[in-house]
């Protein structure tokens, strides 16, 4: 089926043909605002990034790790410096240059405007040699070996690992080695506000609607638009706030709200295993599992997929997805069981907001993840490993192996494991639970 072809029977099936029950006009606002999340989500994003002065097709380096300021993206790690575009298709072709990296982790993940990685250039892919790749658009002329994008705009983030601060200076020689060949100009594209996901329904559907326009959806959510028609939703426009009736916006906000709780439920789409909540095989690469997408779009847009990266939340022994800053906690490895990866692993410790997203916490020793490359870490005489993770300094002998904690209220705990083995990623090796100290 080409692309006008599904654009038209999308436009057919949002043609109102009569009135839903409640229940169906609710479960359509109810799925209609989960689709959306990440297209919502991102478009804000790139406004806040064009109202900065960034510009379209050109590649903006973060020169700093992330610190509890920053908060453009949920969960932000502090092993990698980040890089980030966004791709305008529209202009042309643009040609993507990676450098040789040798050792260092180093990853380029483009993603679609639905949030999907459709490719991550790097280390694991395209190999420590550098390479260079032309990217274009869903409708343009495609040269053999060319790779396309499912959507005209693209977020383009490339992680650069740094072995800590006396390691900044060469990872931002990598950085800046990274190149975009491409036309550029001024920003054209929807404008999406802020925290729309907190609104009035009737915003938020109409920024979703301009960006479906801009970004039209594979011909594999068709069955989505079908089940959603009545909410007017469509590849082709149609979406009217005025058209519905007063007891109607009451169903539809009902399903939105519906929405948000789901977002919010942080075992959505996870597997628990021995205290921890894995997250999906289809992390990175929804297909049309569009809660998960959804959930992953609030808690750690960008995420990459499972073969890229792995992400565990840790579950405190009460079986909540967050820990208690009065007690003491500890993670221990026994000996040789430490994540297995071809990268590098991390624990990093998160606040929480009350819609879900999760952000780093200001604490005296600046010190907001450990993991395997952490300067100092030391391993018990028998070759174990304990992490303490609390808000008070632990003993000297204690102290290169601890993760401050905040004084009050509670944290969430978030494993990334880069490159993970076949094993890692099958769950034969399985992570030991966070303890009480």
């Amino acid at each position: 089926m080409d692309r006008r072809r599904f654009l038209s029977l999308c436009a057919a099936a949002a043609a109102p043909s009569g009135r839903l029950s409640p229940a169906g006009l609710r479960a359509a606002a109810r799925d209609a605002w989960l689709y959306a999340l990440p297209l919502v989500e991102i478009g804000a994003f790139r406004s806040r990034q064009f109202e900065r002065g960034v510009t379209p097709n050109r590649l903006a380096p973060q020169r700093r790790l992330s610190t509890p300021a920053s908060r453009d993206v949920t969960t932000p790690n502090v092993d990698t410096l980040y890089s980030g575009a966004l791709l305008d298709l529209r202009k042309g072709p643009i040609a993507i240059t990676l450098p040789a990296t040798g050792a260092r982790y180093v990853s380029l993940a483009l993603l679609d405007m639905y949030s999907n990685n459709f490719a991550v250039l790097g280390s694991r892919t395209t190999g420590p040699n550098g390479a260079r790749v032309l990217l274009v658009g869903p409708e343009q002329p495609a040269p053999a070996g060319a790779l396309r994008s499912p959507t005209p705009w693209v977020w383009a983030l490339i992680r650069v690992f740094v072995d800590g601060p006396d390691d900044l200076a060469a990872a931002h020689q990598v950085q800046d080695a990274f190149g975009l060949e491409a036309a550029s100009g001024p920003p054209d594209c929807v404008s999406v506000e802020p925290n729309l996901r907190s609104g009035p329904w009737t915003a938020y559907f109409q920024a979703a609607q301009a960006l479906i326009l801009e970004n039209p959806p594979p011909v594999t959510d068709a069955a989505f638009f079908e089940q959603t028609a009545s909410l007017g939703l469509s590849p082709q426009g149609g979406f009217d706030a005025a058209r519905f009736t007063p007891a109607e916006a009451r169903e539809i906000e009902a399903g939105v709200e519906e929405a948000r709780a789901l977002c919010r439920n942080p075992s959505l789409g996870v597997t628990p295993i021995a205290g921890w909540s894995y997250q999906a095989a289809n992390t990175g690469a929804f297909g049309q599992d569009y809660r998960y997408r959804a959930r992953i779009a609030l808690s750690g847009l960008a995420a990459l997929p499972q073969a890229e990266a792995m992400y565990m939340a840790a579950v405190a022994p009460d079986g909540q997805s967050s820990f208690d800053a009065a007690s003491r906690w500890r993670l221990s490895f026994a000996p040789g069981a430490t994540p297995p990866v071809d990268a590098f692993w991390s624990l990093t410790l998160y606040g929480l907001t009350a819609d879900g997203q999760a952000f780093l916490v200001d604490n005296p020793a600046s010190r907001y993840a450990i993991g395997g490359s952490t300067p100092g870490l030391t391993f018990n005489g028998d070759g174990s490993l304990d992490l303490w993770i609390q808000s008070d300094a632990p003993p000297p002998a204690r102290r290169s192996n601890w993760l401050p904690a905040p004084s009050a209220g509670r944290f969430g705990l978030l494993m990334r494991a880069y490159l993970p083995t076949a094993e890692f990623q099958a769950r034969a090796y399985v992570m030991p639970p966070v303890r009480r100290a």
